[in-house]
């Protein structure tokens, strides 16, 4: 069965298979969108893409080729609609008109293996939009229907998730003209990740114009635990994913947007840089508690936690007077050594870095919660907050908290001239 614009059928069964012709990463990308009784994504977490590809309760998937996996008995009941929809990538000119073949072939409960009367969508009708959505599938009663739309935006993506209500938190006056930085290796994304890290960029401004941050330049040091603790951490991609998101915050404070980064247990290694458009294949290529992985020994450095070793090294890296560093440091706890880390933050009180400590895994954090009554410093030069679950902090808590008091210490250290 072939639908034209506009057509609609019943589709049979629950299970679908909505295969996308003419969809690329880097080229056309894919996604779909869970919609609720006002055509509205009840939460960014409904925005089904190549970097989120399973809905929340994991009825949607997207798989390879340009393939949508369906369970419509899985769709929660709030949910009225799947918008499946394409976008070409910022980097690619023209309009989806000019993608050949461009549509949907749906298999229903298995398609013709099962006796499910496959469904053709081709996309028509197209001229000079740049994102579109091609078909619906979409509650009717007890039944679910699809539909062929075949229409869209010219505006692009941004246009698209916009309709849908993917949220971009209210931003202030200038933030879009006045203080979110890029680097030339955005560029290097596809569309869809490039709009991803965006939403999250407008985020760290925000937290920095709001304290009274906009504008310093920083140098971002990432620390990560690599203790035997944090096995889950690693097994799940916590860590990847914590990674995934302090890229932004380099962009907005360090000159060339890269992170710097070391893993830690008795000993530590200090990492190639991290760059934006590398920062998956990075975390897969170094992201490991154990063995050899791209020349590093990660045995050599131990299981167990010491943080003095790593601490020292990136202390010896400071000088009063030069350009600040902020120090991400990511931990499940475990930190023993009490007196020679507060005799340590002591001393680097005096240094140009504010070391902000993340706790993560519902450890134990000991001298850590004390960091921001430890007295005998030159000025506040240290916060900490645990996360039970990073990953069900939204991005404008997290920058929130993990910036808020960045700003505070800069004002002081420059004051102190500490740093610059």
């Amino acid at each position: 069965m072939e639908l034209v614009r506009g057509a609609n059928t019943t589709v049979d069964g629950h299970t679908l298979r909505v295969a996308v012709t003419g969809a690329a990463p880097g080229s056309v990308d894919l996604m779909v969108f869970q919609l609720d009784g006002n055509n509205k994504v009840r939460s960014d977490a409904d925005f089904i893409f190549f970097n989120q590809p399973n809905s929340p309760e994991g009825a949607v998937r997207l798989s390879d080729g340009g393939v949508v996996e369906i369970d419509s008995a899985g769709v929660p009941a709030d949910i009225m609609m799947l918008s499946v929809a394409v976008a070409l990538d910022g980097n690619v000119s023209g309009a989806l008109a000019d993608v050949p073949q461009l549509g949907a072939m749906v298999d229903q409960a298995g398609g013709d293996q099962a006796g499910g009367e496959r469904i053709a969508a081709p996309a028509l009708g197209l001229t000079t939009e740049r994102a579109a959505v091609l078909v619906e599938i979409y509650r009717r009663g007890e039944a679910w229907k699809i539909r062929n739309v075949s229409a869209g935006w010219d505006g692009g993506l941004a246009d698209l998730v916009t309709t849908f209500g993917v949220s971009v938190d209210d931003e202030p006056a200038e933030a879009s003209t006045d203080g979110i930085r890029s680097v030339p290796d955005e560029a290097k994304l596809s569309m869809v990740k490039r709009e991803k890290l965006d939403l999250r960029k407008r985020e760290v401004a925000k937290v920095l114009l709001t304290k009274g941050g906009n504008g310093i330049r920083a140098r971002v040091i990432l620390v990560i635990d690599k203790t035997g603790s944090m096995s889950k951490q690693y097994r799940s991609k916590v860590v990847h994913r914590v990674v995934e998101r302090m890229v932004p915050v380099a962009i907005q404070l360090d000159d060339d947007g890269k992170l710097e980064p070391y893993l830690y247990a008795v000993g530590f290694h200090k990492l190639p840089e991290i760059s934006v458009h590398d920062a998956e294949s990075w975390s897969e290529e170094y992201l490991h508690l154990r063995g050899s992985h791209g020349g590093f020994d990660y045995d050599a450095i131990g299981a167990s936690n010491r943080e003095i070793p790593i601490m020292t090294e990136i202390v010896s890296g400071l000088r009063s007077g030069t350009a600040p560093t902020l120090v991400l440091f990511f931990t499940d706890g475990g930190f023993t050594e009490r007196r020679e880390i507060t005799a340590l933050m002591r001393d680097a009180s005096a240094l140009p870095a504010f070391w902000q400590f993340v706790g993560i895994g519902k450890a134990k954090y000991g001298v850590l919660e004390k960091l921001d009554d430890m007295d005998g410093r030159v000025v506040d030069n240290a916060g900490f907050f645990a996360l039970d679950d990073i990953d069900s902090v939204s991005d404008s808590e997290l920058y929130s908290r993990l910036l808020s008091e960045f700003p505070d210490w800069h004002k002081s250290a420059v004051a102190a001239g500490i740093t610059r």
